[in-house]
This record gives structure tokens, sequence and C-alpha cells, in this order.
């Protein structure tokens, strides 16, 4: 959000631990990288649940670091033949609360045109579960594209939940979808960004630095409210990952002063 003078809001950057590689991430554990990305300065960690080992073990010593700021569940809200999936919804939930996680990050999942009848229910869980749920727009054509998304969260609204969004910049171009468009439809929900950076290979998309991105990731970043948080969810690795790191996340302050300077 914007403060009381008019000048954007600092965004808080937080690191995806997805982004140091789920090879790496699985072999180390993901609080060795939590522990990283606080001593590069990270404001904190999304914890991935597709790369826990040992979540009986890992999701304690998480919560005991202090970073943990979002939880990204791998599983969808709706099952693929259109209800509500309540026992993903529960194990993420259950997830969150013991990592001590704000905010919980999912996809619709396979949300229909008839999948509306599960809205009151998860209304009601998350309002006993007192977790911000954050829709991501994900890779996938039932979950990730501008009108999957605009027919759920019209519903949503219509339930009397208004569902902020991870606005995920490098997703779209995966289905052909033009992200500064989205941005322009969605920023009014957006409260949380995953900042990704994309290129074209022969044969798929792939995520990369901002730096060495092909689109116009900057133009994205300004058409989002200022002040929500920012992830980097692009790969980070290198001899010296710290610096790296600690790299990355200044190139993105420095992003994020240069836009409230010029707002």
């Amino acid at each position: 959000m914007d403060d009381p003078s008019g000048m954007r809001t600092a965004p808080d950057i937080l690191i995806s631990l997805a982004a140091f590689g789920a090879a790496e991430v699985r072999r180390h554990g993901q609080l060795y990288f939590a522990h990283l990305a606080r001593q590069a300065g990270a404001d904190g960690v999304e914890v991935r649940g597709e790369l826990l080992r040992d979540a009986k073990a890992e999701l304690p010593a998480l919560r005991a670091s202090g970073c943990v700021r979002v939880y990204s569940s791998p599983e969808g809200l709706w099952r693929a033949d259109g209800r509500l999936d309540s026992a993903a919804l529960q194990r993420a939930l259950a997830a969150a609360t013991q990592l001590g996680a704000p905010r919980l990050k999912m996809s619709i999942g396979g949300f229909g045109m008839h999948a509306d009848t599960g809205l009151h229910e998860l209304q009601d869980r998350l309002g006993r579960a007192a977790i911000e749920l954050v829709i991501e727009n994900d890779q996938t054509l039932r979950a990730g594209t501008v009108p999957a998304l605009q027919r759920f969260f019209a519903a949503a609204d219509a339930a009397g939940m208004a569902l902020p969004m991870t606005f995920d910049m490098g997703n779209w171009h995966y289905l052909g979808e033009c992200p500064q468009q989205a941005a322009a439809l969605f920023a009014p929900r957006v409260g949380y960004v995953h900042c990704k950076g994309v290129q074209r290979r022969p044969d798929k998309w792939v995520a990369v630095p901002l730096a060495d991105s092909a689109a116009p990731w900057r133009a994205v970043l300004r058409a989002l409210p200022a002040g929500v948080p920012w992830a980097i969810e692009y790969p980070l690795a290198g001899d010296d990952l710290q610096t790296v790191t600690q790299h990355e996340m200044e190139r993105l302050r420095a992003v994020a002063a240069e836009q409230q300077e010029s707002a």
C-alpha cells in the first residue's frame, strides 16, 4: 500500500525455498536454506510442502527459526471432479499452523462452473484457522488462466470471501497469457508476488533470474500494489550461494527503491 505522503511502501523481500533447487533442498533440508536466506538478509521465507522430507521433524524446526512467512501447499483446493478437497485443505492448514505461517498459498485446482458448493465450507475452515489464504495462478489450464481465476474470484466474492491473490509473474507465460494484462485485471486483489523471470526454450518456458528475463518484469511489478511482499522464486545457484542470494535481494530492493522515487 502507499503511505500518506504518496510514496510507494517498500515491500518485504522473501525467498521461496524452491528457488534453491529441488534436489539441493531435499538433500540439505529447508531449515538449512531458511537460515541461509536469513543470513543473506531476507525478510522471511516461503516453505514448500512438496520439498518436505520429514514433516513431523521439519515443521517444528522451521517454526523455531522464526522466519516462515508463507506455507505453500502443492495440492489444489478442488479435486478434478469439481468437489472441494477437504482433506487437502485440512493438511495445508495443519502444516501452516505447525509452522506458525500467517499465510497459506494454494491453487484452485479443479474448481469449475459447478464447484462453488464448497465455498461455504472453505470460508468456515478459514475462519476457524485464522490463516490468510492466498490463491496462486499456477501452470495449469484449470487453475492458471485469466478466465479460470476470474470465475473463481467472482464466485468467492459472491460467497462473501474477498480472497487475496498470489501473483506469479512467470506462470502466465506457460499458458500463453499476458502478465501485464493479468496485472491490470487482478492488481486490486494481489496480496503477494512471486518474482520470476522467464525465457523461451525451443520446447518450453523456463524460470530464470529477473536480469535474464525475456519478459517486461519491471512494468509488471509497477502495475501491482505497493507494499505487498515480493518473493524470489527464480533459480538461485552458485559457488557462493549466500552472496548470490544477497545480490538478488539487493537487486529487488533497488527496483523497489526506484519505484518509490518515481511514484
